[in-house]
C-alpha cells in the first residue's frame, strides 16, 4: 500500500474486535487502530487503559477525528446493517462483521442500500488461514487438476461455505441444498475463554450437500466443533488429476504414474531453533506454496488469516488490489447457509434462487502471493 501503516478504526467491542486490536499492538509497522467507538463509558475507558488507543461514543466523531483507511465493524449481525449503512453513507470504506446481516430479508435489505456503491468487504478470514491458502494455491498451479468437489468439517454455517466456495470457484447464482441433522452425545471442549469443565452433552450435528451446478460441496459440523480437540478439522478436495485430504496430496505425474506426498508445515522455534515459535512457511514437494506474510509477530493462525483479510482490504481501499471478499460473496455465503438449516426444518431440499447480489458474486480473490 502506499500508505502504511494502514489506519483503521473499529466499531463495536465484541470478541471479534479484541482480534484486530492484538494484531494492531502486534505488528504495529503495517497496522494502527485509530479509535474504537462504543457507546459504554466504563467499557471505553477499560479499552484506553488496555491497548492505549482512543474512544469514541458515536461513528461521527471518530471519522471527524480519526480519518481512518478502514474501519471494521464489530457488531452483533441485528445491529450490523445500520452500522455499515451509516459509514458507507459518510464516505467510509468498510471491513463489516460476518455475517453481513441475520436473515434473507436484511440481506436483501442491506444490499439495495449499499451493495452497488462498492464499499464494502466482509471479514471472512477462513479463506485466507494458512492451511486453506495452501490448498487453494496447490489447486491454482494446476497440479492436481480442476477441482470437482470438496468436503469441509471446520467452520460453522457462512463460514463453511466460504472455505467450499473458495476452492471449488463456485461462484453460480444458484445452489440447491440437502441437509440433515441429528442431536447426539459429546464432550464439550473449552469455550472462548478457555476450558471449564468438560462433560458429555447432546449436540446437534448437521450435514449437507450443496450442488453448486458442475461442483459438490459437502458440509460438516457440530456445534461447539471450532474448539474442540475431539473434533479435528478437515478438509477434503477432489479435483481431475488428484486430490487433497488433509495434509495429503495423491496426484497423476503422467501416463499412469502416481504420486503421494505431504503438504509440509515449518514452524519456527522448535527443536533448539531460538528464532521464536512462529509459522514459517508451507511446502509442497520443495516448493514453498505459502509463506506467513506477518513472520515475527507470533500471531496465531486465525489472527494471520484475519490481518492478511484486513491488509488486503486496506489495498483495496487505495485501489491498489483486488477485493478481497466483496459484500455480494458474504450475502451469497449467508444465502446458502440459511438455506442448509431450511433445510433441516422442512425436510426437503432447498433451491437457492438468483438474488440482487448474484451478478456480483465473484469468489475471494487469491490475494496471498509468495
Amino acid at each position: 500500500m502506499s500508505r502504511v501503516p494502514l489506519r483503521f478504526a473499529v466499531v463495536g467491542r465484541g470478541w471479534r474486535a479484541e482480534h484486530y486490536l492484538r494484531i494492531a499492538s502486534r505488528v504495529p509497522s503495517r497496522f494502527t487502530c485509530t479509535g474504537v467507538v462504543t457507546r459504554d463509558e466504563q467499557a471505553g475507558r477499560e479499552l484506553e487503559d488496555r491497548w492505549n488507543l482512543d474512544t469514541y461514543r458515536d461513528i461521527d466523531a471518530m471519522l471527524a477525528r480519526t480519518a481512518p483507511d478502514v474501519v471494521v465493524t464489530s457488531v452483533a449481525p441485528s445491529a450490523n446493517p445500520a452500522v455499515v449503512s451509516h459509514l458507507v453513507g459518510k464516505g467510509a470504506r468498510v471491513l463489516s462483521e460476518t455475517p453481513p446481516a441475520g436473515t434473507s430479508q436484511e440481506l436483501r435489505e442491506l444490499w439495495t442500500l449499499v451493495g452497488r456503491q462498492d464499499r464494502v468487504q466482509v471479514a471472512e478470514q477462513h479463506p485466507f488461514l494458512p492451511r486453506i491458502a495452501a490448498v487453494r494455491e496447490i489447486l491454482r498451479s494446476g497440479r492436481i487438476g480442476v477441482a470437482t468437489s470438496a468436503a469441509v468439517s471446520w467452520t460453522h454455517d457462512y463460514h463453511g461455505v466460504a472455505i467450499l466456495r473458495s476452492v471449488l470457484g463456485a461462484n453460480g447464482p444458484t445452489a440447491r441444498v440437502h441437509a440433515v441433522s441429528h442431536d447426539g452425545p459429546m464432550m464439550s471442549g473449552p469455550e472462548r475463554t478457555g476450558w471449564t469443565r468438560s462433560v458429555e452433552t447432546a449436540t446437534r450435528h448437521l450435514s449437507a450437500i450443496i450442488d453448486f451446478g458442475e461442483v459438490t460441496g459437502t458440509y460438516d459440523f457440530s456445534d461447539g466443533q471450532w474448539f474442540n480437540p475431539l473434533r479435528p478439522r478437515s478438509l477434503v478436495v477432489r479435483a481431475s488429476r488428484g486430490a487433497v485430504t488433509d495434509g495429503d496430496v495423491v496426484r497423476n505425474l503422467g501416463g499412469m504414474d502416481v504420486g503421494c506426498s505431504t503438504i509440509e508445515r515449518r514452524n519456527l522455534g522448535e527443536d533448539g531453533n531460538l528464532e521464536g515459535f512462529d509459522l514459517e512457511s508451507i511446502a509442497h514437494e520443495g516448493t514453498i506454496i505459502y509463506r506467513n506474510p506477518f513472520r515475527g509477530a507470533r500471531l496465531s493462525d486465525e489472527e494471520i488469516a484475519i490481518a492478511s483479510c484486513l491488509e488486503a482490504t486496506g489495498r483495496w481501499a487505495a485501489e491498489e488490489g483486488p477485493a478481497p471478499y466483496p459484500l455480494a460473496d458474504a450475502c451469497q455465503d449467508q444465502a446458502i447457509a440459511l438455506a442448509m438449516h431450511r433445510a433441516v426444518e422442512e425436510g426437503t431440499p432447498v433451491l437457492v434462487a438468483p438474488q440482487p447480489w448474484s451478478s456480483s458474486v465473484a469468489g475471494p480473490a487469491q490475494v496471498l502471493r509468495l
